[in-house]
């Protein structure tokens, strides 16, 4: 049993380690070495001046030859992750499912993984072929087989200014066609998350999925339940600020993967009013993000759950409950429902709530409420909120007209513009000396 262990740890090359890969120069692939970030390029440098192979593999190689800025470098290398840590001042360990590096170089974090060997009857999966546990090495050639498209299967060496492509991964990414390594369902069991990808991968770049590929994802769908929270959370925000969030959509719909990831999104978009705001708010997230502008999780899902919030909100108001607590209820009901899916942080969800309470507020144009309005830290974002809310036809332009206005008003011209108080308020009674009103009555203590 030892002896065992001890081949799967420390296995070397495989039976796909005979595959010679592509070696492809930079006058075909375009990327220079001043094109990868310092600290990928001192990483990469430390490892293979301590004997070791070391590449920029997948997401950033692949963006670099598509002509996209990448946002980050991941490293791959044949170094075991205590190898790694011991040549680092600044590194640790992460992960257990995949145990990976992370290493530190100035402001930037550099994640560095070890070439994965290839899954055989040993490997650690669930009742549905999802893979549990995967932490042992193998070749270079088996790492390359083992992700999940051919255009990640990229390894850019920055001292020699080449790309090693094992699966034509250049071919198909000029050829605007994302192909799957491997046999797809075998693939998509592994990890249904990639279903996820190739539809945020196809959109962004622009691609066609190969029919092998995307046939078995509508039949598949159903594997996303298997997924941690986590995980799909994870995956939903590289998906919805990918700055092609409309058209990731559209592709989920097409898809059906859209049931379920976020809940009641496919009711959402069968609304007119629903699709329309939600659809809004993704191309003004996209344009934001192309822009180089910053953007914020809670904004966004605020918008794409705003429509089960009001629905919600106005049964409860049918039913009696009082308007204010209401809203805080169908609040948290509809993010309750959405935990069981989804791992929105308890930062992220207190951007939503801040956004959705401040909604109400907006109709109170006189006096002071107005004013207090304006103190508020979350007004910005409120306030955006309520414009989709007028573009969409939910609410009067002339409410978000008034307080554009409003807020670009000063002194004199502001006040002028608050609206005439509307109904009666109670007059508090002032408290006397011994428990009695100015009036002589009895004053009621406080609950």
């Amino acid at each position: 049993m030892i002896r065992k262990l001890l081949r799967r740890v420390f296995r070397v090359a495989t039976a796909p380690a005979g595959i010679a890969p592509a070696v492809i120069p930079v006058a075909r692939h375009g990327i220079h070495r001043e094109h990868i970030s310092a600290g990928a390029r001192r990483t990469c440098e430390a490892l293979q001046q301590a004997g070791h192979r070391a590449y920029v593999v997948g997401g950033a190689v692949r963006d670099l030859i598509a002509g996209i800025v990448p946002k980050d470098f991941d490293i791959a290398t044949d170094a075991t992750p205590d190898q790694v840590r011991a040549l680092f001042r600044r590194a640790r360990i992460i992960g257990r499912r995949f145990q990976i590096v992370h290493v530190m170089q100035g402001a930037e974090t550099l994640e560095v993984s070890t070439f994965r060997a290839a899954h055989d009857a040993d490997t650690q999966k669930d009742e549905h072929g999802r893979v549990l546990r995967d932490n042992v090495w193998g070749s270079q050639a088996d790492d390359a087989a083992r992700r999940d498209f051919t255009i990640n299967a990229l390894f850019y060496d920055p001292a020699s200014e080449t790309v090693l492509d094992y699966h034509h991964g250049v071919a198909d990414l000029k050829q605007k066609t994302l192909r799957i390594i491997g046999e797809p369902r075998a693939r998509y069991r592994e990890d249904p998350v990639r279903m996820l990808r190739a539809i945020r991968l196809s959109a962004k770049l622009g691609l066609t999925i190969d029919p092998e590929a995307k046939a078995p994802i509508r039949d598949m769908a159903a594997l996303m339940e298997n997924v941690p929270a986590a995980r799909v959370f994870d995956e939903m925000l590289k998906l919805l600020f990918s700055g092609h969030a409309v058209e990731c959509v559209k592709r989920l719909r097409d898809e059906g993967l859209h049931h379920g990831l976020l809940p009641l999104l496919d009711v959402i978009l069968e609304q007119p009013l629903g699709e329309k705001f939600v659809m809004l708010a993704l191309a003004s997230t996209d344009s934001r993000i192309r822009a180089g502008k910053p953007t914020s999780p809670g904004f966004l899902f605020a918008t794409l759950l705003w429509n089960e919030v009001l629905a919600n909100w106005e049964a409860r108001i049918k039913r009696g409950e009082v308007r204010m607590p209401a809203l805080f209820e169908a609040m948290d009901e509809v993010l309750d429902q959405q935990s069981e899916k989804l791992a929105i942080t308890r930062r992220i969800s207190g951007d939503v709530k801040d956004i959705w309470a401040l909604q109400p507020r907006f109709e109170k144009r006189s006096g002071k409420s107005a004013l207090r309005l304006l103190e508020q830290p979350r007004l910005r974002a409120g306030y955006d909120f309520l414009l989709l809310r007028a573009q969409s036809g939910e609410v009067p332009m002339e409410l978000a007209e008034w307080w554009t206005n409003f807020q670009n008003a000063e002194g004199e011209a502001r006040m002028a513009m608050l609206l005439p108080e509307t109904g009666t308020k109670k007059r508090r009674r002032k408290r006397a000396p011994g428990g009695k009103s100015r009036d002589g009555g009895a004053v009621e203590p406080a609950a």
